[in-house]
């Protein structure tokens, strides 16, 4: 496990803390702009691991607000 994935489940479970479903949505674009540099640098490893991060934020967003649909605001 690496560093980039420690910070992600440490984000992830303070994002569940706060339950504020549009932060997901932020951090998955955050995910997904940090990824766009890496890539044309050719930091494959990285930039795919953000990409892969971007979507679970997503579906997470897309999970509370399915579950919960009066608290996406």
């Amino acid at each position: 496990m690496k560093l980039q994935d420690i910070v992600f489940f440490i984000v992830f479970a303070l994002l569940l803390v706060y339950r504020k479903p549009r932060y997901f949505v932020f951090a998955g674009l955050g995910s997904l702009l940090l990824a766009i540099p890496l890539f044309a640098t050719w930091t494959f490893f990285t930039a795919e691991r953000l990409t892969w991060y971007a979507a679970a934020w997503f579906a997470t967003f897309i999970l509370i607000s399915l579950v919960k649909p009066n608290t996406v605001q």
